[in-house]
């Protein structure tokens, strides 16, 4: 397995996962907060939804970041000079 390969796969499981991330955010501000049994897992719904945009934005800056790596193709290897 390559570098590539590997961040390619780093690179699709933040995509999915901002998928599923930002599908949790409530547009009301309930956010996982309305969820019930989730909820559960903190102390109080507002720790739930600061942990979920944390959650979110570190993703979001992985994903841009790879994004931009991967598409200027700066880790393929250099073809031979002359």
């Amino acid at each position: 397995m390559t570098v590539i390969n590997v961040l390619e796969g780093i690179w699709a499981f933040s995509a999915l996962a901002l998928i599923v991330l930002v599908l949790l955010h409530s547009p009301k501000g309930d956010g996982i907060g309305a969820i019930g049994g989730q909820a559960q897992l903190f102390s109080s719904t507002k720790s739930a939804e600061t942990t979920l945009n944390r959650v979110t934005w570190a993703l979001t800056i992985i994903f841009m970041g790879l994004t931009v790596v991967l598409s200027a193709n700066w880790l393929a290897p250099k073809p031979p000079i002359g």
